[in-house]
């Protein structure tokens, strides 16, 4: 068997969720309909070790999503060999339809981005209005962590 960084020094169970609840970005690549890959970094929270993405009705993601075709993503840290880490993930994403679990949602990536008085956040807010942003479940199927 190979040697590798997530059998060497693996990140599993707590460890692995306190990362990705710490982690600002995910870059998350899914299958357009012509095979094409559609790439692109994205914000995330935890919740009930769930991973869950803000994103706008206009998205790719979101077609691809609907349509059922493949997904992965990566969360990753470090720019050299002692700082490497990261959590390779493969699933699918499910739309997020309860109302109340929305806006738990929505509250957490407020909290985790936003600082009272920032400059960005009526933006952020008015521009979600306006493309319709909805927050979408990351169901992984496999999660392999370093």
């Amino acid at each position: 068997m190979a040697v590798t960084a997530s059998t060497w020094q693996p990140l599993r169970g707590d460890k692995r969720w306190a990362y990705l609840t710490r982690a600002r970005t995910i870059r998350v690549a899914s299958t357009d309909a012509d095979g094409g890959i559609y790439l692109s970094p994205l914000w995330l929270v935890v919740h009930d070790k769930k991973i869950y993405l803000p994103i706008d009705a206009g998205s790719r993601h979101a077609a691809n999503a609907a349509a059922g075709r493949p997904l992965s993503a990566l969360v990753d840290l470090g720019e050299e060999y002692a700082t490497v880490s990261g959590v390779r993930i493969t699933g699918s994403l499910r739309e997020v339809t309860d109302a109340a679990l929305a806006a738990t949602i929505a509250d957490l990536v407020l909290d985790k981005y936003f600082h009272v008085g920032h400059p960005f956040l009526e933006q952020y807010l008015e521009f979600g209005d306006v493309a319709g942003r909805g927050y979408w479940e990351l169901v992984a199927d496999r999660m392999i962590g370093w």
